[in-house]
């Protein structure tokens, strides 16, 4: 077994400044938040977990696989909400609208992935920006009624045109990204 990388398959979102004003109204409650960086932002297709660096040119080619016949096309950045749901708050999304065709290559990509050994996911694949982790679970004064101002919220169109296979670095200052394989559409 050679090297592993901690890595996953994603669609790149890059700043929005549109979001600005959805994350300035969390920060200004008093949750106990982690933000995601704005300009790590992102939509999980699949979570790959430690990964030898030999299986990268097989996930490349089930990344083309997937998204073989899929023009580029946009979706709307639109809407807010949380996971699991608003009494137990884990997680603070940005949603979207127009995402089937990502939605299908991210099912393409779990399945074919099965076949390089990787897990099938559990749950249906839901597209999402993570915006914010909540740490305590117990400690959300105001963040229900925050998310709910901004849920038919349209914050901006994003164009998406390619996917990428992302490195993940943990360190304490937060993750670090970087680019494995890029596959356009």
């Amino acid at each position: 077994m050679g090297d592993k990388i901690r890595a996953f398959v994603a669609f790149e979102i890059g700043r929005v400044p549109e979001l600005l004003k959805f994350v300035k109204a969390l920060r200004e409650i008093d949750s106990d938040l982690k933000f995601v960086k704005l300009n790590n932002l992102h939509v999980t297709l699949k979570f790959l977990g430690d990964v030898d660096e030999e299986l990268i040119p097989e996930i490349e080619s089930y990344m083309r696989k997937a998204t073989d016949g899929v023009e580029p096309f946009e979706m709307n950045l639109k809407g807010t909400g949380v996971f699991p749901n608003y009494s137990r708050i884990s997680v603070v999304w940005a949603g979207l609208d127009g995402a089937d065709p990502l939605k299908k290559i991210a099912e393409k990509l779990d399945d074919g992935l099965t076949m390089v050994g990787f897990r099938k996911e559990r749950r249906q694949f839901s597209p999402h920006i993570t915006i914010a982790r909540v740490g305590n679970t117990l400690d959300t004064i105001g963040l229900p009624e925050t998310v709910k101002k901004f849920e038919n919220t349209e914050f901006t169109t994003l164009r998406v045109d390619k996917i990428i296979l992302k490195k993940s670095e943990l360190t304490p200052q937060g993750p670090i990204y970087s680019d494995v394989k890029i596959v356009e559409l």
